[in-house]
């Protein structure tokens, strides 16, 4: 599969991924507005661009930033993808 390439009209999902993908950290699930990656995380994507990161039901931080937030999700050592 070929590396993607940032489209102006993505939408923040989408954005999300690609920035996952950058970062190479695995996604184990993506389903509705959900993406759930190692160690319990989960983040929610919001209409307004807004990632919620998650662990349970419980709001870790809200981020308006992806490199914020794949940064954040590195220091706390979630899995990476294997290649």
């Amino acid at each position: 599969m070929e590396p993607q390439t940032p489209q102006q009209d993505w939408t923040p999902k989408q954005w999300l991924l690609y920035a996952l993908d950058c970062y190479q950290i695995k996604v184990y699930q993506n389903e509705g507005q959900y993406i759930s990656v190692s160690d319990g995380y989960q983040i929610e994507v919001e209409s307004n661009g807004i990632f919620k990161l998650r662990s349970g039901k419980m709001v870790i931080a809200p981020f308006g930033d992806l490199d914020e937030l794949c940064g954040f999700l590195e220091a706390a050592g979630v899995q990476k993808i294997e290649k």
